[in-house]
């Protein structure tokens, strides 16, 4: 008989627990058992659409979660859970994390992993140190065109890879219109103020377009280079949201052993104008991973001379499909986690974003810090 998976949410204020939880919510082996938020830096001014209160409302009313418990240290102490989906804040992993270890539970935490490299350090050594699974999820894994885009670089199809670029934008996210995984809906029209009283905006709750979009380009330039990152130097500047103490423009440059990577962050865009990418520039050709809305995701290769080629991605049909499929098919069978989900692997993207982030505090190179020999070490 397969095992039932008792699944409890901690933390709202990531408005990806709506995709998270449907996903969970829809596993035939898990039974959805109750949520507890995090304590909010400051209040919230509103409740529309992918703010903390939309997003409980939107798991009680449309995902079934039957419970709110006051506290996530009541839920875990109240509760027998299997898995826990963490999508608070994220200057809060780190203490999810480690109080779900302690109580013998997994955890899902969404991108990025944490807000520093030695936040992920606490994680993964909490996680160990219990035997218990960590992994990030990253909506980019579950692209066909970016599984495809990986296969044919591995092929050779347009030989070394010498740069990767990356980059997100949207008007933030609660910029009014903004739409976001498994829901219709888009953010309403909000003042500046009230979304200055969210998270996203605030410098000390881990905020800002740099971790949230740049963690993207760390992950992905990690995973199609092969090989982890050297140095990396960064930028980021408040433009056009004066009500909040943090960026919504960042940019990172990071040197690889054998290759470059370019990622740019913005909360300002209405429109990329070109393909975001990844976009992977090599000794024998381009290749653009096109992803767009309401058409089918293909990889585009250009090479020498202008012959371009178009591959179709197949749908992940033969293998998990989400995140929820993937763990419990590891819990139950053994299933190697995908790369990008694994934990050594996840804390290398973080020591990636970590030294874009030091390198936008300073103004200076940072250095690419060893994270996978540091998980041992203090």
């Amino acid at each position: 008989m397969s095992k039932t998976y008792r699944v409890g949410i901690i933390g709202f204020a990531h408005m990806h627990i709506n995709s998270l939880a449907a996903q969970f919510a829809e596993h035939p082996q898990v039974a959805l058992v109750a949520g507890a938020d995090t304590e909010p830096a400051r209040p919230e001014l509103r409740d529309g659409a992918y703010t903390r209160r939309w997003n409980i409302r939107h798991a009680q009313e449309k995902l079934g979660l039957p419970n709110m418990v006051e506290s996530y240290q009541a839920l875990l102490k109240e509760e027998q859970l299997d898995i826990v989906i963490c999508c608070a804040e994220n200057a809060k992993h780190a203490e999810v994390v480690e109080a779900c270890a302690a109580a013998g539970v997994h955890v899902i935490v969404e991108k990025p992993m944490a807000s520093s490299l030695a936040d992920g350090l606490r994680m993964a050594r909490a996680a160990r140190a219990a035997n218990t699974k960590l992994v990030v999820n990253w909506p980019l894994t579950w692209s066909p065109a970016a599984r495809k885009a990986k296969a044919l670089l591995d092929e050779g199809v347009i030989g070394r890879v010498l740069e990767v670029k990356w980059r997100g934008g949207h008007l933030g996210p609660l910029g009014y219109g903004v739409s976001h995984p498994g829901i219709k809906e888009g953010a309403g029209p909000m003042s500046g103020v009230e979304r200055g009283a969210t998270w996203w905006h605030q410098q000390a709750t881990g905020g800002g377009a740099m971790l949230d979009y740049c963690c993207y380009g760390s992950m992905v330039a990690r995973w199609y280079i092969g090989e982890q990152a050297l140095a990396a130097v960064g930028m980021r500047a408040n433009l056009n949201s004066q009500w909040g103490d943090t960026e919504d423009n960042a940019a990172m440059i990071v040197r690889f052993p054998s290759a470059m990577a370019l990622f740019e962050a913005s909360w300002t865009t209405h429109d990329h104008g070109v393909s975001p990418g990844p976009i992977v520039y090599g000794t024998e050709g381009t290749m653009v991973v096109e992803r767009p809305k309401g058409g089918a995701e293909q990889v585009r290769v250009v090479k020498a001379g202008g012959e371009s080629s178009t591959h179709a991605a197949d749908p992940l049909t033969d293998e998990p499909q989400n995140v929820a499929q993937a763990l419990i098919d590891h819990l139950d069978n053994g299933t190697p986690l995908h790369q990008t989900l694994d934990l050594d692997f996840n804390l290398e993207a973080m020591a990636i974003l970590d030294a874009g982030v030091r390198a936008a505090e300073s103004g200076q190179l940072a250095m690419v810090e060893n994270a996978t020999w540091r998980i041992g070490g203090s």
